[in-house]
């Protein structure tokens, strides 16, 4: 939770910054140079969707988004463009199917049983995602509020995942899930008016390659991202 609260107060001082610069910009009437939405920073609830039988989503499931995109105007006003960017996702998901190491260093997936005793279950992906996004705004140079929406496609690639898991009689935690899919892809929309803009992204394929141990089933899981953004140039 300490993350979303960082993520809000960075998210309101740098839309601060934002509008003092759109100000400048205003005032020095450089029509043909503006731009919006260069930076992004913003937080997600994490819920997972697809999940194998017996396994349930348990405990704060959340992310953290951060990056740039370069914004490329397509018409004279400015208000639509395109945006290519590079950015870095940080997620942790909460849940009840435990992934540990085997014997042989195989990734292992076992469902933990309802009435067995435990304090955190989790694993974790880190991110570097190219988004690429169309976008449509109400905005002009004279304009320091409007609204906003983008849609886009993001691919990333993982390039840091661990599992842990916390008990009384037994705990554990490891870096580099062999099972994950390292390539990502998913649709995001994003809207809202001023500081405040949702977003929702939606997976386009699943977490892991894996199967259950004991059933054969596969693990699969499709996030589904949504939360709050905030964009400053």
């Amino acid at each position: 939770m300490k993350i979303i609260y960082l993520s809000v107060f960075l998210g309101l001082f740098c839309s601060s910054v934002a509008q003092e610069r759109l100000s400048w910009l205003k005032e020095n009437e450089v029509d043909s140079l503006y731009r919006e939405d260069q930076f992004y920073l913003g937080f997600s609830f994490n819920f997972l969707t697809d999940l194998p039988a017996k396994v349930e989503q348990s405990g704060f499931s959340g992310g953290l988004i951060f990056g740039f995109i370069r914004d490329m105007p397509i018409n004279k006003r400015r208000n639509l463009s395109i945006g290519l960017g590079l950015g870095f996702n940080l997620n942790t998901f909460g849940q009840t199917l435990q992934i540990k190491k085997g014997g042989d260093g195989e990734d292992q997936f076992i469902p933990i049983d309802s009435d067995r005793n435990y304090d955190s279950n989790r694993f974790t992906t880190n991110l570097i995602e190219i988004p690429l996004e169309f976008r449509w705004r109400s905005s002009d140079i004279n304009k320091l509020s409007f609204w906003r929406i983008y849609l886009g496609f993001k691919i990333g690639y993982v390039i840091g995942s661990k599992s842990s898991f916390r008990g009384p009689n037994d705990s554990f935690s490891f870096k580099s899930i062999d099972s994950i899919h390292k390539f990502r892809t998913s649709t995001k929309l994003t809207f809202g008016y001023g500081a405040v803009n949702f977003f929702i992204d939606l997976s386009l394929n699943p977490i892991f390659d894996a199967e259950i141990d004991s059933t054969g089933e596969e693990v699969g899981i499709m996030p589904v991202k949504a939360g709050l953004t905030f964009f400053f140039l």
